[in-house]
């Protein structure tokens, strides 16, 4: 079966694996003798593991989205590490280790207001200090559902992660689940919503240290407040 690969691997998904069987071939040919056999067949076999991760960092799974315009989808899989209140705002914050799929997505049907890039540090993402330090990409979004409040998605490299890819415009509209770009190896994503207490009421479904998979996962959910 045919495992689908982001187009947003190149280069890296032609480079790492042809110097990973470069690699594996000279050792082959050139430690015959040198090496014992046990030792050969371990060193191979940890770099067919090297391969083999090298080309699933780089996976595209096919998921189907829900439909229901009252969630806000989680915009990255990982792990949730941290939610916390900012003034009107409710941030979540998501940690995406090098073995989950590191598509982003839209959170539901948006307008792409803006996009706020900024360079910084590469420190730990699982730490939320690395959203105020760390190389940042700020996507301003326009929900084209009611209520249509102003959501920020932010992605930020990590210490081993140093590509942020950003495959939208300001202007272009995007549907719920939708890709948008990825950042490679290892990196942290960020939801922010407006806190809403009149007409509709923002409840957060998730908590710290839940598991989350990108267009799949409603973080948030959007409910009409009783008159």
């Amino acid at each position: 079966m045919r495992i689908p690969l982001t187009k947003y691997g190149w280069p890296q998904m032609v480079i790492i694996p042809s110097v990973v069987l470069f690699v594996m071939l000279v050792l082959a040919l050139g430690t015959i003798g040198i090496l014992p056999l046990w030792a050969i067949i371990l060193i191979e076999v940890l770099l067919a593991v090297v391969l083999i991760w090298s080309l699933a960092f780089f996976r595209d799974p096919l998921r189907r989205c829900p439909s229901d315009t009252d969630f806000l989808l989680a915009p990255a899989d990982g792990r949730v590490t941290d939610i916390e209140i900012l003034e009107n705002s409710l941030r979540i914050g998501i940690f995406l280790s090098i073995f989950d799929a590191h598509i982003n997505r839209a959170p539901c049907n948006v307008k792409v207001e803006k996009i706020t890039y900024k360079k910084g540090k590469y420190k730990n993402a699982m730490n939320p200090e690395s959203a105020r330090t760390n190389e940042s990409n700020d996507l301003s979004l326009i929900r084209t559902d009611v209520p249509q409040d102003q959501l920020v998605v932010r992605q930020i490299s990590g210490a081993i992660a140093r590509r942020i890819v950003c495959d939208c415009i300001a202007g272009e509209e995007l549907t719920a689940g939708e890709k948008f770009g990825m950042i490679k190896f290892g990196s942290r994503t960020e939801l922010y919503v407006t806190v809403r207490d009149a007409q509709y009421r923002t409840k957060c479904l998730v908590q710290k240290g839940d598991k989350v998979k990108a267009g799949l996962t409603p973080l948030v959910k959007y409910e009409r407040c009783r008159k």
